[in-house]
C-alpha cells in the first residue's frame, strides 16, 4: 500500500496486486490489534532495534524517516499517540483505522487495485522487468515492478514466502530464512510437567548465553511461561540469538539466564534475606520473602534450591539461602529451538541487501524491480520497528518505481 501511494503521488499508473482477498491484513493484526506504526526513538536508536540489518536503512531514513511516518498518517487524518519505549499508536486504538485511511488514499490516487489475484511468476526479459502473470493467466506488462509480499512468517494474512522465487529468477542471493521475534521451546521438567505455565513475570532480564557461559545479549523485559517454553516481549527478543547460538556452535541446547530482581545485586540481596531471617527467626521463610518475587516463582525457587517453604527461617542453612539468592539473579535453564517459522512475528533471512540501492530499494540485478518490506533480509525486534522498515522501503521503492517508469 505504502508503495503503490508513493507511485501514484508521482503520477505512475499505478496497479496494486494482493492474492488476498482484502488489503492489509497483517497491518490489521499488528500491534495486538492497535497496530504500532513506528517508534519516535531517534534514528540511530531505531536502527539499533533492527539487528537484522539495520545499518543498510540508514540512507533510507534520510530520506523519510520515522517523523516522516508520522506526519504521512496525522496527512491522512490519523493521530498518533507515544507510549512506552518511544511506540506509536493511532489514538483510535484500532489497527483497522490505519488499513482504511492507506485504503481511501489509494482511492482517492486511483491506483487500481486487484484482490484475490495470486501472481504465478513476474516476467523478465533483456535484463529489465517485463510483465506479472496471474495464476488466471492474465499478463500485466510493467515497466517497473515492485515486490512487497512479506517473509513467511503469520502465513494466513498471505505472506507465504512467494516473492523469493520471483528474486531468485532475477539473479537475487536469498540469505537463509530463520523464525525471529518467536516464543522459545524448552524440554525442562518444569516446562513438561507445567509448574510455572501461564506465569509471567515483569521487568526482568532475561539473557542467551554462549558455551562459556558469558551472555551473547541481555534483554530487560517482560516474560511468561507456556506450555512449551518461554514467551513474552523479552523472549521474544533473545530467539534470533538463541537460533544462531545453535547454528554457530552446532548445539541442540542453549542455556538461558533468568534475573528476576535485576535492580538488586547478589551479596546486598543476600544480605538482605539474612537480616529479614534474623528479625523473625522463627517466621516460615515462604512469609518472610513475601512480595520479594510472584508468589509461584518463589515457591519454585525455593523447592529448587530444597528449601521447605513452610520451614521456619531460622532452620535454613546460609548455603540454601545463598544458592537461593544465586538462583534469584540467574536462574539457569535449557531452550532446544523455537516455534516454526509460521508461527514466528518475523522472517529473519531474506533478499541480500548487498543487491539493493539503499537510497532507492532498485534491484542491482535486475532493471525496473524493487523490492521492500520483509522480502528483505531486514529484521527488527517488536515495537513498531519492522513497520517502520517496511513503511520507510515501500514509500522509497514506490516513487523510485514509478521515476524509472517514467524514464522508459
Amino acid at each position: 500500500m505504502m508503495a503503490a501511494i508513493g507511485a501514484a503521488e508521482k503520477k505512475a499508473k499505478v496497479l496494486l496486486i494482493d492474492k488476498g482477498n482484502k488489503l492489509g491484513r497483517k497491518l490489521a493484526i499488528s500491534g495486538g490489534g492497535r497496530c504500532n506504526v513506528t517508534n519516535r526513538l531517534p534514528v540511530d536508536e531505531i536502527i539499533k532495534h533492527i539487528p537484522g540489518n539495520g545499518r543498510f536503512l540508514y540512507s533510507a531514513f534520510s530520506i523519510f524517516s520515522n517523523e516522516d511516518i508520522i506526519r504521512f498518517f496525522e496527512n491522512l487524518g490519523i493521530k498518533l499517540k507515544e507510549e512506552d519505549h518511544g511506540r506509536m499508536f493511532p489514538v483510535t486504538d484500532k489497527a483497522q483505522s490505519v488499513v482504511d485511511a492507506l485504503i481511501s488514499r489509494l482511492r482517492e490516487l486511483k491506483v487500481d487495485i486487484k484482490t484475490d489475484s495470486p501472481i504465478l511468476d513476474v516476467h523478465y526479459e533483456n535484463g529489465r522487468v517485463k510483465s506479472v502473470e496471474l495464476k488466471t493467466g492474465d499478463v500485466h506488462e510493467a515497466d517497473s515492478v515492485v515486490i512487497a509480499v512479506g517473509g513467511k512468517s503469520v502465513p494466513h494474512t498471505g505472506s507465504t514466502g512467494d516473492g523469493y522465487a520471483w528474486a531468485e529468477k532475477a539473479g537475487h542471493t536469498i540469505t537463509e530464512l530463520f523464525p525471529t521475534e518467536v516464543p522459545l521451546t524448552s524440554s525442562e521438567s518444569f516446562i513438561k510437567e507445567k509448574v510455572l505455565q501461564g506465569l509471567s513475570l515483569r521487568s526482568v532480564a532475561l539473557s542467551v548465553l554462549n558455551p562459556k557461559g558469558k551472555a551473547l545479549i541481555t534483554h530487560r523485559m517482560d516474560m511468561i511461561f507456556t506450555h512449551l517454553g518461554i514467551s513474552g516481549p523479552a523472549v521474544l527478543r533473545c530467539s534470533q540469538y538463541a537460533v544462531k547460538a545453535m547454528k554457530k556452535w552446532n548445539l541442540k541446547e542453549v542455556t538461558m539466564s533468568l534475573d528476576a530482581l535485576p535492580d538488586t545485586k547478589e551479596e546486598p540481596l543476600f544480605q538482605e534475606v539474612s537480616k529479614k531471617i534474623k528479625e523473625e527467626p522463627k517466621k516460615i521463610i515462604k512469609n518472610l520473602l513475601k512480595g520479594l518475587l510472584p508468589e509461584r516463582y518463589l515457591l519454585f525457587l525455593l523447592e529448587l534450591n530444597g528449601i521447605d517453604p513452610s520451614a521456619q527461617g531460622a532452620t535454613i542453612s546460609n548455603e540454601k539461602i545463598r544458592s537461593f539468592v544465586k538462583s534469584c539473579k540467574s536462574f539457569q535453564f535449557k531452550v532446544n529451538g523455537t516455534l516454526p517459522l509460521d508461527k514466528a512475528f518475523v522472517t529473519g533471512g531474506g533478499v541480500s541487501v548487498k543487491e539493493i540501492e539503499p537510497q532507492t530499494m532498485a534491484s542491482k540485478m535486475m532493471d525496473g524491480l524493487f523490492f521492500c518490506g520483509e522480502i528483505l533480509d531486514i529484521h527488527g525486534y517488536t515495537g513498531g520497528y519492522n513497520i517502520t522498515s517496511a513503511l520507510v522501503t515501500g514509500r522509497l521503492a514506490g516513487l523510485n518505481a514509478a521515476a524509472f517508469a517514467h524514464t522508459v
